[in-house]
């Protein structure tokens, strides 16, 4: 783990994605997706029990509701036995305070009185600007000799450029940043990889699986793994290429079901640094040229974008304009029929209380979306096209 002297899992539990269900308002007939509480402790649990030492959190994950549940499942002989991830979230901070108040609201959220970890959450040029404006390491610092915090890191979505300024701002124990196979260069990349890793950094790994993208299965993916020398799931590449590399110290997976838990575990029971021989690397090489014929928009359905002020549901709509581009002209009928499924009117909403449930045409580009998304997307230009394409029926062919 970097320059830290404790030895981490190769898999790491993350809490973006934990399993979910509806629960229904009778009233007005309208449901909402919460955490299943009792499935996602014990998916968690289950992990740690098999040796998974690092679990990931952060406040907005789940509308606030992760940290909860992480809360619940580590109670009793579960905290000591992981190393425990929260993080600040620095688009709220306002003024100096700030930060003693989230701190300490995470802090009771997740049933502990410290924490192994604490991450400045989404770093970027903008939110570094907050960071140097209301003096954040600092702060942090100080929790850190109060017993709050024991190391302190950031993760990050920007530039090669932007994440070696802050890198090199501060001596930092950990470092989070998007990674995957498809597209190592992608933000901080390879580069910025090797460069914190050779500075004794931490490296933790988001988006492995690229939002699960890099899961879907289709006849020309399908030919590659056949082919392959040793028999691995899609996912299982993936993981191994990040696992291969010495400069990886922990892989987190965002995992809504005990199956995968399960296939994730043996993955990583299964892997080494430099275990990958170069009959592997060709078939890794073969996945990420096929992929990049069909993903077209590189969203990963974080849902940092969410809420949307005018009640869109950006990463369902996003996603049905990527898959229906993926999967052509041919099955149209089907996504035009998912997307009149979303409500399209201030009317349809406030009679179902549907917030959140929106299609594309109610986008009135704020710009708010672009501020939070990860991936820097242009969403209301995306949005225009979803709807052109998926409500008026114009072909993909005049956009893409």
């Amino acid at each position: 783990m970097g320059n830290l002297n404790w030895e981490v899992s190769a898999l790491g539990f993350g809490c973006m994605r934990l399993p979910t269900k509806s629960i229904i308002n009778k009233e007005t007939n309208s449901s909402k997706q919460v955490i299943d509480k009792e499935y996602a402790i014990e998916m968690i649990r289950y992990g740690i029990d098999q040796g998974i030492n690092y679990i990931d959190t952060a406040w907005p994950y789940h509308d606030g509701e992760s940290e909860l549940v992480v809360g619940e499942a580590l109670k009793g002989k579960y905290r000591e036995k992981v190393k425990l991830v929260t993080k600040l979230p620095t688009w709220l901070i306002k003024g100096e305070e700030d930060f003693d108040k989230f701190l300490n609201n995470q802090l009771k959220k997740l049933q502990t009185n410290y924490l192994d970890v604490y991450l400045l959450h989404s770093l970027g040029k903008d939110l570094f600007e907050t960071v140097k404006k209301f003096d954040l390491v600092t702060k942090m610092e100080a929790a850190k000799a109060n017993g709050l915090i024991k190391h302190i890191g950031f993760s990050f979505h920007d530039s090669l450029k932007v994440f070696k300024e802050i890198i090199d701002f501060y001596n930092w124990d950990v470092a989070q940043i998007q990674y995957n196979y498809f597209d190592p260069n992608y933000q901080a990349g390879v580069k910025g990889l090797k460069y914190a890793a050779d500075k004794g950094i931490a490296m933790i790994i988001m988006e492995p699986l690229w939002g699960g993208k890099l899961t879907q299965s289709f006849s020309e993916v399908e030919d590659i793994i056949k082919k392959a020398h040793i028999k691995r799931s899609l996912a299982d590449w993936a993981f191994q290429f990040l696992w291969n590399q010495p400069e990886v110290s922990v892989v987190l997976s965002g995992m809504g079901e005990l199956w995968q838990v399960e296939e994730n575990l043996e993955s990583a029971n299964n892997s080494a640094i430099g275990s990958l021989k170069k009959e592997d690397m060709e078939i890794i090489s073969k996945l990420r040229k096929t992929y990049s014929k069909f993903i077209t928009i590189p969203c990963t359905n974080c849902e940092y974008c969410m809420p949307c002020p005018n009640s869109v549901n950006i990463p369902q709509n996003i996603r049905f304009l990527n898959d229906f581009i993926w999967f052509g002209e041919e099955q149209r009928e089907r996504f035009e029929g998912l997307y009149t499924k979303f409500l399209k009117t201030k009317e349809e909403l406030k009679e179902s209380e549907g917030k959140g449930a929106g299609n594309a045409s109610l986008c009135i580009e704020c710009g708010e979306c672009i501020e939070k998304c990860p991936q820097k997307i242009q969403i209301p230009e995306v949005l225009k096209k979803v709807d052109a394409i998926l409500g008026k029926k114009q072909k993909i062919s005049n956009f893409f």
